[in-house]
């Protein structure tokens, strides 16, 4: 197994452990304590994990153990930043997908209210928000409902996007990696996500920069599937920015 790899499912077993050691990770792979230092050391350079005596643990509070209104709260200035950026790039009188998701929300609100859009979305708040604003005609497609987080998913949600066809997706990620692609915290999710990526004609990924290097549960796609990945500049992730836009399409960096 080649560095990457190893690495690759390193990370997996932090996400489902919270911790591994460097003696459980050398038996695993059958490789040397060595390899597995230099593994944990690259990889905390990057932003992926934190070391601690005879291993390693995640470095961030997961956005699956934060309720909405946390979400909402963190990072507050880069998503307001982002979503100046992504709004600017939506045009009067056509079809905007929302996926759920806070940074996607502050997307929403930033837009003119003199323009006029049809909205599809399965974020339950984005569609409240939206549905006052008489220039809009809002979508907001059925499902299974997960009431902590207020969006829908499941085969229902997936069979009702594919009615509609959109100029531009606004989808919100927990996770912009080099090594893993975009990735999402719920499974259930990514299916959901995967069609309206489908049904756009251009996709636009909003991730403030603490996803940048983080790696969730369920991946979505490949770095270089979407048109736009926009973020906000961070010198601290410096180095795993430069690696995501060697793969990307288009790095919005603002």
């Amino acid at each position: 197994m080649n560095s990457y790899d190893r690495q690759q499912n390193i990370l997996k077993l932090i996400h489902q452990n919270g911790k591994v050691t460097v003696k459980e990770l050398s038996r695993y792979f059958g490789t040397s304590e060595v390899t597995i230092r230099t593994d944990l050391a690259e990889m905390e350079s990057k932003g992926f994990l934190s070391r601690v005596h005879g291993g390693a643990v995640s470095n961030h509070k997961t956005y699956y153990n934060m309720d909405m209104e946390e979400r909402i709260n963190v990072n507050q200035e880069a998503k307001k930043r982002i979503a100046e950026t992504v709004s600017s790039m939506l045009a009067d009188n056509s079809t905007v997908m929302f996926g759920a998701g806070t940074t996607s929300l502050y997307v929403f609100r930033m837009i003119p209210l003199n323009l006029h859009l049809n909205v599809v979305t399965n974020y339950i708040p984005l569609a409240v928000e939206a549905g006052a604003n008489p220039n809009l005609n809002v979508v907001l497609v059925g499902g299974q409902v997960n009431y902590k987080y207020q969006f829908t998913y499941g085969d229902d949600t997936m069979r009702e996007l594919r009615r509609y066809h959109a100029d531009t997706l606004i989808l919100s990620v927990h996770g912009v990696s080099s090594f893993a692609g975009l990735t999402t915290y719920f499974n259930y999710e990514a299916g959901v996500c995967r069609v309206m990526m489908e049904q756009a004609e251009k996709n636009i990924i909003v991730a403030d920069s603490s996803k940048i290097g983080r790696i969730a549960f369920a991946k979505l796609a490949d770095i270089g599937d979407v048109d736009h990945i926009v973020t906000n500049n961070d010198p601290e992730k410096e180095t795993e920015i430069d690696s995501v836009r060697s793969l990307a399409k288009d790095l919005i960096l603002i």
